[in-house]
């Protein structure tokens, strides 16, 4: 079994790590770093047209995005991580299920700056919360969209000011349909790009 097929049966079931246990975790980056030893593209950020569109998260080690999960009644739905290369932007869009009426959406909206052939340099820059349905929310795209022609949302849509939403990501495997990627807080990501979202 080569390194990629080893590393999606390991997060297979592990519902984007929050079903993980710390046996899992340990193997699971055992295998991560296994596939990073055979990325097919060394300089990861260069792939700009390989790196663009829309990333579904397969499974994370970030506590702050496993935690949405732990609203009463709701669960944590599709995450999906939107890059726009030529705009240098990133769109983290977080659907909320559960009761009808109630899926909300949490969505964070962040600069880009490429310090190397591997890593970034992150500036989050707004915050929108609320219900899907008060929203308008269809699709990743579509948000998007209006995010870009300049449409406010409410009742949460905001400006983040603070020097603190900062951070970096560093991209360590990247093929046609795979990201793997490390954050400045001991985060792994693993993503699947999607196709017409």
């Amino acid at each position: 079994m080569n390194e990629k097929a080893r590393l999606l049966e390991a997060i297979a079931g592990k519902n984007r790590g929050l079903l993980a246990t710390e046996m899992d975790r340990v193997r699971i980056l055992s295998d991560l770093e296994q596939l990073e030893d055979h990325n097919p593209t060394p300089q990861t950020l260069e792939a700009k047209e390989l790196l663009d569109g829309n990333w579904r998260l397969l499974y994370t080690t970030s506590k702050g995005i496993l935690g949405l999960d732990r609203l009463p009644v709701l669960q944590l739905g599709q995450i999906y991580q939107c890059l726009r290369m030529a705009d240098g932007k990133l769109y983290n869009i977080a659907e909320i299920i559960g009761v009808p009426f109630l899926e909300g959406l949490v969505s964070v909206i962040a600069r880009f700056e490429v310090v190397s052939d591997r890593r970034v340099n992150v500036k989050f820059e707004r915050y929108i919360i609320g219900s899907q349905r008060l929203l308008g929310y269809r699709s990743p795209n579509q948000l998007i969209e209006d995010i870009e022609v300049g449409k406010k949302f409410f009742p949460l849509d905001f400006n983040i000011e603070s020097q603190e939403q900062q951070g970096w990501l560093e991209i360590t495997y990247l093929d046609e349909d795979l990201r793997v990627g490390r954050g400045n807080e001991g985060n792994v990501f693993v993503l699947s790009k999607e196709k017409n979202i």
